[in-house]
């Protein structure tokens, strides 16, 4: 008795068995059914990238090419000629300020001027008379020390009134002319965008208060917050996908130290190219992604079947379907990027993966 209950059991196992491991790699099926089921085939997609890292980042322009354009000197506003957004050229007028200050400086230049001009007469008169034996060397270079002294305070004041936003045609003018101004005009460093305006004409302002930031917007970056167990998958070069955009980046910078209020590290990118679709301190999603040197396929995500903690595709064969496992490299919307043991001449099934997969583990009915 015991021996004939062994014998029923081993076949009711191989029974269980059996079909099972028949149905790992094949789905035999008429091409009736795979219409009636509303499977639709499709063709492997060939991909070069591994999409590594979704993760949000933060558009920025480079220190070295923001500017904040200050007040050299404390005055009244009387004019501003830039507002937000505006393109300005290097050396344009962006504001006026009417400044009592400067024309103390203006003053002490034209005073310098005069006394320099005094110095240079005398030293020439005295190398003429030290020439002719009239006076002593000593008298010479008491004079010529007179003149390095007076050309010292000249170019001194000269200095103040460039550091006060004067030109250096403005300051010939006014040694020429004579004439003192107190309209300072403030002038653009660079060629930019207006970013911010911080005054209002009309209103006074301190020596250094900023008036405006502008920045050239030829180059942007972007700041990636990199989570920190995914430090080891991003490398210096790696291309970067913003979103909705066809815009690209890549990384240049890889932060030296964590984020410790969210544990991420800073990573920087460098934009390529036409930059219209973004915006400085605009926030914006990106992905990651990297080359890679094996066949990589693109498939639909519904064409993925999974089954205890693995992934397959069915591919049609002429009595049905075979089951091929595949490892699963990357996901893009609504796509995954995979690779396995394929040639990419495979048709495979793109739409009715779930209905293949219960006719595969013996869950659906035959035809």
């Amino acid at each position: 008795m015991k021996l004939i209950k062994s014998v029923l059991l081993l076949a009711s196992l191989t029974a269980l068995v059996c079909p099972i491991a028949q149905a790992e790699d094949t789905v035999q099926m008429s091409a009736e059914h795979i219409n009636n089921l509303g499977v639709i085939l499709g063709k492997l997609s060939p991909a070069s990238q591994i999409p590594v890292l979704y993760a949000p980042a933060k558009v920025v322009i480079p220190p070295t090419q923001e500017y904040i354009v200050s007040a050299s000197q404390a005055g009244l506003v009387t004019k501003l000629t830039a507002a937000i957004g505006d393109n300005v050229k290097k050396g344009a007028v962006l504001a006026q300020i009417n400044s009592p200050a400067l024309l103390t400086l203006q003053g002490q230049y034209l005073k310098a001027d005069s006394v320099l001009h005094l110095a240079s007469a005398t030293y020439n008169r005295d190398k003429m008379l030290l020439k002719d034996g009239v006076i002593s060397d000593r008298r010479k270079q008491e004079t010529l020390s007179q003149y390095n002294a007076a050309l010292l305070d000249v170019n001194e004041a000269k200095q103040l009134l460039q550091i006060a936003g004067m030109s250096a045609g403005d300051i010939n003018r006014l040694g020429s002319s004579q004439r003192l101004n107190s309209e300072l005009n403030v002038l653009s460093p660079l060629s930019g965008v207006v970013i911010d305006r911080m005054a209002v004409a009309g209103t006074r302002v301190d020596s250094q208060a900023p008036l405006y930031r502008i920045a050239n917007l030829d180059e942007l970056w972007l700041e990636i917050n990199i989570p920190q167990e995914r430090i080891g998958d991003i490398k210096i070069g790696d291309k970067v996908l913003i979103e909705n955009t066809p815009i690209s980046a890549k990384i240049s910078l890889l932060g030296q130290s964590v984020n410790p209020a969210n544990q991420t590290l800073l990573a920087r990118a460098v934009i390529k190219g036409d930059q219209s679709t973004v915006r400085a301190g605009q926030k914006i999603n990106i992905q990651v992604i990297q080359p890679s040197e094996k066949a990589l396929f693109s498939i639909p995500n519904a064409a993925i079947a999974q089954n205890e903690g693995k992934s397959f595709i069915f591919i049609r064969t002429p009595s049905g379907f075979s089951v091929k496992p595949i490892d699963i490299i990357g996901k893009q919307a609504e796509e995954s990027i995979i690779s396995g043991d394929l040639d990419g001449n495979e048709e495979i099934a793109v739409k009715g993966a779930v209905a293949l997969k219960a006719n595969w583990l013996g869950l659906g009915s035959g035809e």
